[in-house]
């Protein structure tokens, strides 16, 4: 036997398989470390950013307890005093933002300096009470937090009068040694913001260069991916689809099949070939007048059953239809006129079908149509080919009277034994019939 030459469909559409796995399974892959490469610097820049706001919370409860305390040394208002300590003892925004800062280990240096201007802030608070209890001696207070009551004021500063301990406390919460411990606590705050926006930096840089290298990678896979699809449809449509679309029209043209593409489809239109030269010399070999009816010039019986038994009916439609009240015709206007009817019944069906299409008359008035090479036809198609059948047989133009048929259809797809198919478009048939002729019917498998 000669060995067929060709790639194998086969072997090319596993290594396909196994190449689109590959690739899909690299660039998925490569879509997770992109995005979570792209989560670390969101998280980085979240994270910096919550570690500046510890820094300044801290400033800022800073400010506020010194707002607090110089506001009761000035007006004298307990509101403020119990602000002060509300924020000290129960808000603790400044114990808060060392808390937060020291969940981060690279945060060190940071919170080294956050540490320190909390000290300070802390030592500051002895100053600040110091002032307060001044007020509250000069005003009488009784009602005050009991942090103040452990402070003892200064002899000298305990025999002034309520006016000039007012005095003495707004001036001990507003000179120059009051803000030089602010700005020490200010220096420390800012060393901290200073080492997280070193800190961030750094970590930034990182993440986006590992943010850019996953990019790259993706980016290369997109490509290659890209370039091998082109290359797979390059493949398939010098391997199948070309070949089979080739073999469309050469089956079309009644010619043979180029013996082309896969290992596969060589060997398929091999056999085609072999198929369609012995079919086309056994047609030939046939006697004309033994095969064709005389009076239409359509296959005959003998050719029907010669049909029968050499055409692929699974890939086939067959039509069934006899003409409807053809006795009465005949009776009407004669067996002349009733072969006239026959003529040109089959006249419009040889210009209605395709040329490689066969029609053949089974006896009388009855003919079956062989649709070869139509199993993927569309109904529509077929139901418009009956109503233009229709449509030139009502005609009366060329002094005939107007007929009508009834017509049985079946794919042979359809049919799991094709050698009972005329039992099942007589079926269909018959099924026009009853229905009042003039129709069509679709056999439909149970």
């Amino acid at each position: 036997m000669r060995k067929r030459k060709g790639i194998s469909h086969r072997v090319v559409h596993i290594w396909l398989v196994v190449i689109t796995v590959i690739f899909s399974g690299t660039i998925i892959y490569s879509t997770f470390r992109l995005s979570n490469t792209f989560n670390r610097v969101i998280d980085a820049s979240k994270q910096y950013s919550d570690l500046q706001n510890a820094a300044h919370e801290l400033m800022n409860a800073s400010d506020y307890l010194t707002e607090q305390v110089q506001r009761f040394t000035i007006r004298g208002d307990v509101r403020f005093l119990n602000n002060y300590f509300t924020e000290a003892f129960e808000s603790k925004r400044r114990e808060e933002a060392v808390t937060k800062m020291a969940t981060d280990e690279r945060a060190d240096s940071a919170l080294e300096q956050l540490s320190e201007a909390m000290d300070n802030s802390i030592k500051l608070m002895d100053t600040e009470y110091y002032a307060m209890k001044l007020v509250v001696d000069a005003k009488g207070i009784t009602d005050y937090p009991d942090m103040l009551r452990g402070i003892k004021l200064s002899e000298e500063d305990a025999a002034l009068s309520p006016e000039d301990k007012i005095r003495k406390a707004t001036e001990v919460v507003l000179n120059d040694s009051y803000y030089e411990q602010k700005d020490r606590i200010r220096s420390d705050m800012q060393a901290s913001l200073d080492e997280i926006d070193k800190l961030a930096i750094e970590t930034e840089a990182s993440a986006y260069d590992a943010l850019d290298r996953e990019m790259k990678i993706s980016r290369t896979a997109i490509v290659i991916q890209a370039l091998y699809i082109f290359f797979t449809l390059w493949l398939t449509t010098r391997l199948a689809i070309n070949p089979v679309l080739n073999a469309i029209e050469r089956i079309r043209e009644d010619c043979p099949i180029p013996e082309k593409g896969s290992n596969e489809f060589r060997y398929l239109a091999n056999a085609y070939n072999k198929m369609f030269l012995k079919n086309k010399s056994s047609i030939e070999r046939l006697n004309y007048q033994a095969s064709h009816d005389e009076l239409t010039g359509a296959y005959n019986r003998m050719g029907y059953d010669y049909l029968l038994s050499v055409l692929d009916l699974k890939n086939s439609y067959m039509m069934l239809l006899d003409v409807d009240n053809f006795k009465n015709i005949n009776d009407t206007y004669g067996h002349e006129t009733g072969d006239k009817i026959l003529i040109k019944l089959v006249n419009i069906l040889t210009k209605v079908f395709r040329d490689d299409d066969c029609i053949c008359r089974i006896g009388g008035d009855e003919f079956v149509i062989f649709m070869v090479h139509s199993g993927g036809m569309s109904r529509r198609m077929i139901e418009s080919k009956i109503g233009q059948i229709n449509d030139e047989l009502e005609n009366t133009d060329d002094g005939l009277p107007s007929i009508t048929i009834s017509v049985g259809i079946t794919n042979g797809k359809d049919i799991t034994d094709t050698s009972n198919i005329f039992e099942k478009i007589d079926e269909a048939m018959y099924k026009s019939k009853t229905n009042g002729k003039n129709t069509y019917t679709f056999y439909k498998v149970d």
